[in-house]
């Protein structure tokens, strides 16, 4: 259940579906159809160790992600991975050189894609969050491929303020990322952080955003009942908001931006994944997202 003011580490609340989606992306690498590789979603589930570690080592016949939902989960994870790493590979190649990730979680993204000398990327969330990525891949031996800033933060505080006091130049062309992030802040939370990046993104400066359209509040307060039902309260439906206070292609084409909706089914096949059927659980969860990027012009 969510409070206002809640606070997590890696393995409680939030921070527990990084792990989840860390595993999602490390079952994905294992395949040889594989359509984005994070190499270091394996070294995060180690270090957490219990069902993580076990799931790695084959040792977790009856894990979720071995499911039917499962299945799909990880076909979800790898679609949104693929987009967004090709989002930030085609920013790098305009000429951005300073990267912010909202939420950052287990991304590994300042670890594992190839990045310029000169490229600064911020990371934002949870001190404890930061401290377990920083430390894990430190003791793996990995170390980031550009400068990298973490800035830890609630982003329902002020996170522009603390994004600024670590460095930030609002004067530099800006690739943002919202990945995993909109579906855990309450619709006003949404609007700020929109406001935020808005404010801080110099002409040239892009974003990229996952957003999910929530569900009518019947389907979701069954989607809870039954998520606690199978003793997996805190997993995700009891963590999630299900609220949107704009869609994200129309708050940025009100603002000038130069906007680009993928609707998540269509990324699935045009990667040769399944679609989930509509009314199965993971049809529920991924059917109504849309992955938006745009341009702030020159």
């Amino acid at each position: 259940m969510r409070t206002d003011g809640d606070t997590w580490d890696i393995s409680t609340s939030v921070g527990s579906t990084a792990l989840f989606v860390a595993a999602a992306r490390a079952l994905e690498a294992g395949r040889s159809t594989a359509v984005a590789v994070d190499p270091f979603a394996e070294v995060f589930c180690h270090a957490a160790g219990g069902q993580w570690a076990a799931l790695m080592k084959g040792l977790a016949p009856q894990h979720k992600l071995h499911s039917e939902f499962g299945e799909r989960f990880v076909d979800f994870q790898a679609a949104r991975t693929r987009y967004f790493d090709d989002y930030f590979l085609a920013a790098a190649r305009s000429g951005i050189r300073q990267v912010v990730l909202l939420a950052a979680g287990l991304d590994s993204r300042a670890y594992r894609l190839g990045w310029r000398d000169d490229t600064v990327i911020y990371e934002l969330d949870q001190p404890r969050v930061l401290e377990f990525k920083r430390t894990t891949l430190a003791d793996y031996g990995a170390a980031p491929r550009a400068t990298r800033v973490e800035v830890p933060v609630d982003l329902r505080d002020d996170w522009t303020q603390a994004l600024c006091d670590n460095g930030f130049d609002r004067t530099a062309p800006t690739a943002w990322i919202t990945e995993g992030l909109l579906i855990y802040l309450p619709a006003d939370g949404q609007q700020k952080l929109f406001a935020g990046i808005d404010a801080l993104s110099a002409p040239a400066s892009q974003v990229a955003v996952e957003e999910s359209v929530p569900m009518n509040a019947a389907a979701f307060e069954a989607a809870k009942q039954q998520e606690r039902a199978a003793g997996e309260d805190g997993t995700f439906f009891t963590l999630v908001y299900n609220e949107q206070h704009k869609p994200a292609a129309q708050w940025f084409q009100e603002r000038d931006w130069q906007v680009s909706a993928t609707p998540l089914p269509g990324l699935l096949t045009a990667l040769g994944r399944p679609v989930p059927a509509v009314d199965s659980a993971a049809g529920q969860m991924t059917g109504n997202i849309t992955l938006v990027s745009a341009i702030k012009p020159r």
